[in-house]
């Protein structure tokens, strides 16, 4: 059952045209745009009910939207891994372009694509919603995060040979990663390295880990962790400006010992970590030049 279906017999909202002043924005597949308040999603929905779904979020700036292609691709592999049967990747445009047209708030803006499973009688629920980019998230590119480091509970190596824990996907129970979040907030910081039971880096609860030692940016393993958007882009782009990159295993000593560690994201982008465990931090001097190579605002 399609979102236009589900909607048919929904009250129209007070106004027939969405508010683009609104702070969110909802795209359907096929270019329709409505406010935030309308109501979309069935009670019944296993996106609800269950957090059973996948989603991908990407920046937007001045109309233009980064690595959508990319977020496609993953959104691909998250369904495969989740047994969810998606529209075709050509089909999320109408949905994109017409929330790109109709956005009339900031220079940047995160849209993010959604697919729940949806009620037990029905096929998923796909949408895209439009947001303005937090002020916080744009900050952070230069002022930096406080993190904590806190176990995860399991390496990743023993979370990429169990597919049931759905590693490497990007679903949408992030109930674990809001609270690692709301810790770190409680304890005077802004964000988290999750560190596996056999004690390696692993990746942010919204991020992906990078340093540099040497004019070389590392990243951790594929093993357990998200593949990371950004930080290809940026793996590609430092290549070309002539740093060396690797995937390799890291342990907290290496983060102390790094000439600078960041967290990567598709919204945030790079946020240098200026502090791990209350312990102070320098970002070398690499911020501005790494935040130049991925063409940030």
């Amino acid at each position: 059952m399609s979102v236009t279906e589900q909607l048919r017999d929904v009250p129209e909202p007070d106004s027939g045209d969405p508010d683009t002043r609104s702070p969110m924005l909802v795209g359907l597949l096929d270019g329709t745009v409505l406010p935030a308040s309308t109501p979309l999603i069935r009670p019944d929905d296993a996106g609800i009910a269950r957090g059973d779904g996948i989603f991908e979020s990407t920046l937007v700036v001045d109309g233009q939207v980064r690595d959508l292609p990319q977020h496609l691709a993953r959104l691909a592999r998250s369904a495969r891994m989740t047994d969810l049967v998606l529209p075709e990747a050509d089909a999320w445009t109408p949905a994109v372009d017409a929330l790109v047209a109709a956005w009339t708030g900031g220079g940047e803006m995160v849209i993010r694509l959604v697919v729940t499973r949806g009620p037990e009688q029905g096929g998923p629920t796909c949408y895209v919603t439009a947001a303005e980019l937090p002020a916080s998230s744009a900050r952070q590119r230069t002022s930096g995060v406080r993190v904590l480091l806190l176990d995860r509970g399991i390496s990743g190596s023993a979370v990429a040979t169990s597919p049931w824990l759905l590693a490497g996907a990007k679903t949408l129970s992030y109930a674990v990663n809001m609270a690692a979040l709301r810790y770190a907030a409680a304890n005077d910081a802004d964000d988290v390295i999750f560190v596996g039971s056999d004690g390696a880096v692993l990746e942010g609860p919204t991020s992906t880990v990078v340093i540099a030692k040497d004019r070389t940016l590392l990243t951790p393993p594929l093993e357990g962790v998200l593949d990371g958007i950004t930080v290809v882009r940026l793996i590609r782009a430092a290549q070309t400006a002539g740093w060396a990159t690797a995937y390799r295993r890291m342990t907290p000593d290496d983060l102390a010992a790094a000439d600078g560690v960041w967290l990567a994201s598709s919204a945030r982008l790079l946020a240098p970590v200026r502090s791990i465990d209350a312990v102070e931090r320098t970002d070398g001097g690499l911020t501005r030049e790494l935040l130049t190579l991925l063409e940030a605002p």
